[in-house]
């Protein structure tokens, strides 16, 4: 799973710089939003590999914690260039859907671990 995870994580950073480069804006919101993007949808992947690395079962959580917070993130971010009209409802449908599975798989994996770290 965890070889999967580290896959997707990084397809959907890509998905994301690909997105980003399909848009021509000279607008300054696109800018600071492609900057934040940027940030936390490659951050999701780094953290997610990070994570697998941990450590210990602490170090993984607090990792995950991460993970989930920038998966997150970039829903709200995927949202607001929609919502400001500067990507199109085909653009922002499937890497928002993928942004919010992975959020969902994340807060799952981070309960879980969590209540394996509690209960040895």
């Amino acid at each position: 799973m965890s070889q999967e995870l580290k896959d997707r994580t990084k397809l959907f950073a890509k998905s994301c710089i690909h997105l980003l480069r399909s848009v021509k804006s000279n607008d300054k919101l696109f800018w600071h939003v492609e900057r934040q993007l940027l940030r936390c949808a490659t951050s999701v992947a780094a953290n997610y590999r990070a994570a697998n690395l941990a450590q210990s079962k602490a170090a993984f959580v607090a990792k995950l914690s991460i993970v989930v917070e920038e998966a997150d993130e970039c829903i709200f971010w995927l949202e607001l260039l929609y919502e400001e009209g500067l990507i199109t409802e085909n653009q922002a449908k499937p890497v928002i859907k993928e942004s919010r599975e992975l959020t969902a798989i994340f807060v799952a994996a981070r309960k879980t671990a969590a209540n394996r770290s509690n209960n040895p």
